[in-house]
C-alpha cells in the first residue's frame, strides 16, 4: 500500500471534477488530505468524500506547496493561470483541459502510452487527452501491428456535457421550452441545440477548423507516436447530455483482415467489442462504464483497405476522470 499523499482538485464542483473525486474514492487512491478548489462562485459548497463533507475553497487563495499532486479539471484559462504556481511549488500535475503545450505536458492514455512516464522527471506534468481522443486511441493502438495507416477520418458527435454543467443546463432548458410550446432563446449556444445538431463546436480558426478538432488530431498523433499521421476530424454538438459517439474510418495501405481486427479488439484493454454488426449507444451501453464500446465493424463498400467502426464512450468517466486517476496511479508507481 502506497503512503498517502496530499492532493488538490481544481474545478472540483464541475462535471469532470465531481466524477474525479468519486473515482478517487472508488479506487481507494492513497490520499492524505484532499483539497477541493473552484472559483469564488462555488466556494463554500461541500462535496462528499469517504464519509465526510469536504468544503470547497477558492483556487485564488490556495498555496500549492500544501500538496504533491494537482488535478486541473477546470477550463484552459484556469489551468494556464495556476499551473505555473503548482510547478513552482514542486507539485506534479495532471491537466484535463488541454491548456498546456504538448511538449510541456505530454498527452497520455493509461492503457496506450504509459511508457512515456519513464522518460519524464519530477515534478511530473501530464495531460489527459480530450475524451474523443482517448476513446480513439484505445481502439486504434492495438490495431497498429495489423496495418499501416494512410489516413484516419473521424466524426465525433459530442454531448453538451463537454461544455460542463452549463451545457447540460442549456439543453435541459431548451428542451423544456420546446416541449411546453415556448420559443427557444439560445444562451450558451448561438442557436437551438435541443432536437438539433450543430456542425461546429467552438470557435474556428482561419482555416475553418475548430480548436477541438485540431486538439483531437494533435493528441492522437502524440499518443500513438505517429507525428505524420493524417487525421481528418469533424466535431458535431449533439442534443445528448452525456457520452461521445464516434464514427471512425481507417484507410490502410494493405487490405484489412477483419477477423484479425475483431480478434485483437476482443482482447484490447479498455475496449469492449460487441457483435460486429451491432451498434453500441452511450445510453444503453457506455454511460457509467470504464471501457469504450465498439461496434459496426466493417470493411469499405468498394475498398478492401478501408475499415469502418463505431465507438460509444462515457465522456466524463472513461474519457476524462478515470484516465486522469489512472495516470495518477502510474505516477505513484513512479515514486511520486
Amino acid at each position: 500500500m502506497s503512503s498517502p499523499i496530499d492532493i488538490a482538485v481544481v474545478g472540483a464542483t464541475g462535471t469532470v471534477g465531481t466524477a474525479l473525486v468519486e473515482i478517487l474514492e472508488e479506487r481507494d487512491f492513497p490520499i492524505g488530505q484532499l483539497h477541493l478548489l473552484a472559483s469564488a462562485a462555488s466556494a463554500g459548497k461541500s462535496v462528499s468524500f469517504r464519509g465526510r463533507n469536504l468544503r470547497v475553497r477558492t483556487v485564488e487563495a490556495f498555496d500549492f506547496a500544501q500538496v504533491r499532486l494537482v488535478f486541473f479539471a477546470a477550463s484552459e484559462a484556469v489551468t494556464c493561470q495556476y499551473a505555473p504556481q503548482a510547478r513552482a511549488a514542486g507539485c506534479a500535475l495532471i491537466d484535463l483541459s488541454g491548456g498546456l503545450p504538448l511538449q510541456q505536458a505530454p498527452r497520455v492514455v493509461a492503457e496506450v502510452n504509459s511508457q512515456v512516464l519513464q522518460e519524464l522527471a519530477a515534478p511530473f506534468q501530464l495531460t489527459s487527452p480530450a475524451s474523443p481522443a482517448i476513446a480513439l486511441a484505445l481502439v486504434l493502438a492495438p490495431l497498429r501491428p495489423l496495418m499501416h495507416w494512410q489516413r484516419l477520418s473521424v466524426t465525433a458527435c459530442l454531448p453538451v456535457s463537454s461544455l460542463g454543467r452549463e451545457g447540460v443546463a442549456e439543453l435541459a432548458r431548451q428542451t423544456s421550452e420546446l416541449l411546453n410550446g415556448r420559443p427557444v432563446e439560445p444562451r450558451l449556444f448561438d442557436r437551438q441545440i435541443a432536437f438539433n445538431l450543430l456542425g461546429r463546436v467552438g470557435a474556428i480558426d482561419a482555416a475553418r477548423h475548430a480548436r477541438l478538432e485540431r486538439r483531437l488530431a494533435e493528441e492522437l498523433r502524440q499518443v500513438l507516436a505517429l507525428p505524420e499521421l493524417k487525421v481528418a476530424a469533424s466535431c458535431v454538438m449533439a442534443p445528448v447530455f452525456f457520452g461521445d459517439s464516434l464514427s471512425l474510418a481507417v484507410q490502410a495501405v494493405q487490405a484489412i483482415d477483419l477477423p484479425a481486427v475483431q480478434a485483437v479488439l476482443e482482447q484490447a484493454p479498455g475496449v469492449e467489442l460487441i457483435e460486429p454488426d451491432d451498434c453500441p449507444t452511450v445510453v444503453g451501453d457506455a454511460l457509467g462504464q470504464d471501457v469504450a464500446y465498439v461496434g459496426r465493424l466493417r470493411g469499405g463498400m468498394d475498398d478492401a483497405r478501408e475499415l469502418n467502426l463505431w465507438i460509444a464512450s462515457d465522456n466524463v468517466r472513461k474519457g476524462s476522470a478515470l484516465n486522469a486517476v489512472q495516470l495518477a496511479e502510474l505516477l505513484i508507481k513512479q515514486g511520486l
